[in-house]
């Protein structure tokens, strides 16, 4: 029998956080099966990762209590979601992606987090766009969030029942990453970009515009007659995205409500966006990030029926101070069989060496289809492989303590 090759290791918060970093470890995962809303688990079911990407399985549904909404007759339903963040974001040093209607980031409880619009615009023209934050936020419920119409619970603004965004006295955690792998940071950062200073509430570099109609967009722009906006008698400044500005400088952050920072997480540095807030703690636009998105947005997460991914490549299961999980994934990694690989009629896998036990045995194919699931499998499980096609798959295997182990194996 071949076996085929370790691809992947298991650790647990605290033990290879070289490997793992805040972009692993910072999501508030649900270990015990708790519900919220509608009886829906909680936060974020599994977070798995390799070299490249997370992928953050959640709900869609946070641990505190949400609602009502006011006069929104939409109602929270399990997303089913599964977004995946690269672990190596870059800037994008061309067109900036704009960030577009639905989610565009994840809180680190696993609720979605849209943009700044409300989907609506003056006269339905595409061009004075309506602030959410004015013509939906007495919908908003006490944790300033709402169900979309089909049923996904999402913030437009601070998501302010996720962290203490009163505490001043220490920098906010990371509370989210956004769709280019950038993590979202809460109101409170260090004053200075080079991590000195004392802490400090960030600011925006946007601000209403000084205009007393709706003739005009932020670039200048002249528009005609049959394309102005409403008068400010109608809807005061900042009921439209178009009323803002960006000034450089005005704020502590960029176009992208962002800027390099050193953090508590990343003491080398990184881009990071930040929830931006007043003087009360009232939300600011942007919000949290800007019109556009400061780094390369990787394809899967955005656009209808998106944020459904499946792995495609071998994985790890981070499980946060779960003791035992790490020495009976490994045991179980090091002392099973697979084989033969390639295969050709079928897969044995083989657990009589291990000292641990499998709960579940998957095989996916090299696009993310599950084709094979054994729940509770046998010491040695024959899997039929004759009828599947020439090419790459995965098989994946789930442990007793949830640890998964992925290996890549051929048909041939």
């Amino acid at each position: 029998m071949k076996q085929l090759i370790l691809l992947l290791t298991i650790s647990i918060s605290g033990t290879l956080s070289a490997q793992t970093g805040p972009e692993v470890t910072s999501w508030i995962q649900n270990l015990t099966g708790e519900t919220g809303y509608g009886s829906i688990e909680t936060n974020v079911q599994q977070v798995q990762y390799s070299a490249a990407n997370v992928y953050v399985t959640c709900t869609c549904i946070p641990g505190y209590d949400i609602g009502p909404w006011n006069a929104n007759p939409n109602t929270p339903v399990n997303q089913n979601f599964c977004f995946k963040i690269t672990r190596n974001p870059v800037e994008n040093t061309g067109t900036k992606t704009a960030t577009g209607l639905g989610h565009i980031a994840v809180w680190s409880n696993g609720v979605s987090a849209f943009n700044a619009k409300d989907a609506m615009s003056y006269n339905n023209q595409n061009i004075w766009y309506r602030n959410a934050y004015y013509f939906e936020g007495q919908s908003f419920d006490e944790c300033l969030g709402h169900p979309a119409p089909n049923g996904e619970y999402h913030h437009h603004v601070n998501p302010t029942c996720l962290y203490d965004d009163t505490d001043s006295t220490q920098h906010s955690p990371i509370i989210g990453y956004a769709f280019d792998g950038f993590p979202i940071y809460g109101a409170w950062g260090f004053a200075n970009a080079n991590g000195t200073g004392a802490i400090h509430r960030m600011r925006s570099s946007y601000r209403n515009r000084t205009i007393t109609d709706r003739t005009t967009l932020p670039d200048g722009t002249v528009l005609q007659a049959n394309q102005y906006g409403p008068t400010i008698a109608a809807a005061p400044l900042g009921a439209y995205l178009e009323d803002y500005e960006y000034v450089q400088g005005f704020g502590d952050l960029d176009e992208h409500n962002g800027r390099f920072s050193v953090t508590p997480d990343y003491p080398n540095g990184i881009y990071a966006y930040f929830v931006t807030l007043d003087d009360a703690l009232e939300p600011v636009y942007p919000y949290f990030i800007g019109p556009t998105y400061y780094g390369t947005v990787q394809q899967g997460n955005t656009g209808p029926q998106s944020a459904h991914n499946v792995p495609s490549e071998p994985v790890t299961t981070y499980v946060p101070d779960t003791s035992g999980a790490t020495a009976l994934a490994e045991d179980i990694s090091r002392n099973m069989g697979i084989g033969p690989n390639p295969a050709t009629d079928y897969l044995l896998v083989d657990f009589s060496r291990t000292t641990g036990k499998a709960n579940k045995i998957e095989l996916f194919s090299m696009q993310g289809a599950l084709l094979r699931s054994i729940e509770n499998p046998s010491i040695t499980e024959r899997i039929p492989m004759h009828s599947l096609s020439y090419g790459v798959y995965f098989i994946r295997i789930q442990t007793s303590t949830g640890s998964v182990i992925t290996r890549k194996l051929v048909k041939s």
